[in-house]
Formats: structure tokens, C-alpha cells, sequence
């Protein structure tokens, strides 16, 4: 019994941080971020972004941003976002690692790209 209980705590915390580390952020915490001027990073691939993307968004795929994390100002607040929420987590981490310090995890691209729409 207590094996079977440990291990729903267990995946039940695991499924908490996944959550946590994939989702995005509030509503409320994205239009700040916006509010506070910061740079929109769509990390998603080049394609993807040229089939949709939001007005004024910075586009710079998962896969090259080691790369080019010289095209970023570090004393701007970024939002970073993807289609689903993954890479944009991904990408929040190795910013922070690399000494970005004001980085939102935005999520999905759509819902920034209504956030963006509705501050018009």
C-alpha cells in the first residue's frame, strides 16, 4: 500500500512541475511583460514562423539561439514563446543559464499573438 501511494505522489508532483515547466505564463504576467517592452523571441523553426507569426516578434529558432544569443540585449525582458509551450521552456532555461536574467516563458505563439492584438 504505501509503495502504491508513494508512487502516485510521485508521478502526481512529477505532472505538477511538467506542467509548470511547460505552460506559459498568466495572461496578466504576459501583458506586463509586454507592457515593460519585451522583446517578443519566437523560437520556433523558420517555417513555422513564416506561416504565422506575431507583429514584431524576433524570430530565432530553438536549434540556433546558442548561437546568436549575441542578437539579444541582456538588460531587456524577453518573452519567449513557441507552438506549444516545450521549446519556448527550453529556451527559457538556457537564457537564464547564459546570464539572462527578466525571461517569460510566453508559451503558445497564438496566444501571445491575441495578447499583442488586444493591446493595439
Amino acid at each position: 500500500m504505501f509503495v502504491r501511494a508513494h508512487c502516485y505522489k510521485l508521478k502526481r508532483n512529477t505532472v505538477e512541475k511538467l506542467r509548470i515547466l511547460y505552460s506559459g505564463n498568466s495572461t496578466d504576467k504576459i501583458t506586463q511583460a509586454i507592457g515593460n517592452g519585451a522583446c517578443l523571441l519566437d523560437v520556433r523553426a523558420k517555417s513555422e514562423y513564416n506561416n504565422g507569426h506575431v507583429r514584431g516578434s524576433v524570430n530565432i529558432p530553438l536549434d540556433d539561439l546558442t548561437d546568436q544569443l549575441e542578437k539579444l540585449d541582456r538588460q531587456t525582458p524577453i518573452l519567449v514563446y513557441c507552438r506549444s509551450g516545450m521549446r519556448s521552456a527550453q529556451a527559457k532555461c538556457l537564457l537564464e543559464k547564459s546570464g539572462f536574467m527578466q525571461v517569460t516563458n510566453g508559451g503558445n505563439w497564438e496566444h501571445i499573438n491575441r495578447i499583442v492584438q488586444s493591446l493595439k
